[in-house]
């Protein structure tokens, strides 16, 4: 049975790349992502989404995993969603593995249950993606609305002026960003759903608001309103209850065929691409399951992503970075490895950029990060050598980065970003240099002895050398120590 599901996965990918070979264009790459984590080492509390008021992070396995409402265990455990460290984290692995852009499910700015934290949340991630030259996009969750009226935080007659101040926050803090993602002059808005505005009149009074120049390009879940310029498309959970709760093969495929044919009458439909779908509420005690779509060995994100990337689709949504509870997961975790992002890359070098260089290795050089972020978060000569590892990595700079890691980890200086220049030799020192500070050596021949040519200052800034070097000039060596308490 697992042989046929998997071989007509293949199959759909034989046909969709035949059928649009030609498709693939430089659309863009984005990958929606769930900002709502708190955890204890950074808030002083677990948040929801990790204990489902069930499951307890305190406690740990034998491996040291913490329990948290999830089949899977992301590769860094359970994150708090306002650590910059994570967020950085996140973003250098987007940028190595070749995605474009952050979609962000945004559930609004007001300071009801925990929507203003969420939003805290976004901002820093619309700032870390544009540090990184990665674009971002808003998906508003509209079942805050009705949410918000059981709630008594507002009431009926209140809900479109709600969500008129909702757009306009929207459009101060996003739309205006430099990075926030355009379609034909337009800020791009995702709605999952709509779940509480179904008309189409209720949309159009709600942007009426905004700035003209900040008319959205609206897309809503598999169905096009008139005001928006199309849909998207996600796993579709409803049907696998007409299977047993699996979602078969066939009936993602026919989705997906059908969601296409009605996008052919559209001006712009986003395409989503995504790994499996295994959520954990039922075990959480919450008395549902949206069901199962199995992973099938990456066979199921290799599909999608073939169709995605070679549908006539403006642009390709990956379904998620992060949403545990649902498993839709693509970062990295104990169970999958880098194995998602690794196909990201390859399947980008393959239809969208034959030049894109980094590969599988590469994308450990977070990781690395992070853990180094972690073990120096109080040493500001080293945060700050840090900070100019994040920019050769989003520069793509990744032989100094990983000079930079390798010096830090070891406990060593290391030269890096060697040039020679209108006679002029120049270098960085960096990687790990005392508080005491260092010396450049040199020598014209290595049997002879060391000489110092330069003492170093430590601070936070980078430290630069240069020396003048000639055609007729003796041979030069030169090395790095550090300077000894």
């Amino acid at each position: 049975m697992g042989f046929h599901i998997c071989k007509s996965l293949w199959t759909a990918a034989a046909l969709a790349l035949a059928a649009a070979a030609s498709a693939a264009t430089n659309k863009p790459v984005l990958v929606h992502y769930m900002p709502w984590y708190v955890a204890k080492p950074h808030s002083g509390s677990w948040g929801w989404h990790w204990t489902m008021n069930h499951y307890n992070p305190d406690t740990t396995n034998g491996l040291g995993q913490r329990q948290i409402a999830s089949w899977y265990y992301p590769l860094i455990g359970p994150y708090d969603s306002a650590d910059p460290v994570v967020i950085e984290y996140h973003i250098l692995l987007m940028k190595l593995a070749g995605i474009d852009g952050v979609v962000a499910d945004w559930y609004g700015q007001d300071n009801y249950l925990d929507y203003g934290l969420i939003n805290q949340r976004t901002l820093l991630l619309r700032d870390y993606s544009r540090r990184a030259g990665l674009k971002f996009v808003l998906c508003y969750e509209d079942r805050t609305v009705q949410a918000k009226i059981n709630g008594g935080y507002i009431t009926t007659n209140d809900a479109i002026a709600n969500a008129q101040q909702t757009m306009l926050y929207a459009q101060t803090n996003y739309f205006n960003s430099p990075n926030y993602l355009q379609f034909s002059n337009r800020p791009v808005l995702l709605n999952f759903g709509p779940i509480y505005f179904k008309n189409n009149s209720q949309w159009v009074s709600i942007f009426s608001v905004l700035a003209a120049t900040n008319q959205p390009a609206f897309f809503t879940e598999d169905i096009r309103l008139p005001v928006g310029v199309g849909a998207y498309n996600w796993p579709p959970m409803y049907l696998s209850q007409q299977n047993g709760g699996t979602l078969s093969t066939n009936q993602l495929q026919s989705y997906l065929n059908n969601f296409q044919n009605s996008a052919t009458q559209w001006p712009a439909f986003i395409s989503s691409a995504f790994p499996r779908f295994k959520d954990i509420y039922q075990q959480a005690g919450l008395g549902f399951t949206y069901g199962t779509l199995e992973d099938y060995n990456g066979q199921t994100f290799r599909s999608t992503l073939t169709r995605a990337l070679t549908n006539h689709s403006d642009m390709i949504q990956l379904v998620t970075w992060n949403d545990f509870g649902e498993g839709t997961v693509i970062e990295p975790t104990a169970e999958f490895g880098y194995r998602d992002l690794g196909v990201l890359q390859d399947f980008r070098r393959q239809y969208l950029d034959a030049s894109f260089s980094s590969n599988t290795n590469d994308l450990t050089l977070p990781l690395r990060l992070y853990n180094l972020r972690r073990q120096y978060s109080a040493n500001t000569i080293v945060r700050a050598e840090l900070d100019r590892t994040f920019t050769n990595l989003v520069s793509g700079n990744l032989p100094a980065a990983r000079m930079q890691l390798s010096g830090l980890e070891a406990r060593q200086p290391v030269i890096y970003n060697l040039a020679l220049t209108n006679n002029t030799l120049r270098f960085v020192v960096g990687g790990y240099v005392s508080p005491n500070g260092a010396e450049i050596q040199t020598t014209s021949n290595l049997a002879s002895a060391w000489t110092t040519a330069s003492t170093l200052t430590v601070g936070t800034n980078a430290i630069q050398f240069t020396s003048p070097i000639s055609p007729q000039s003796p041979p030069a060596f030169f090395k790095v120590r550090t300077t000894q308490p």
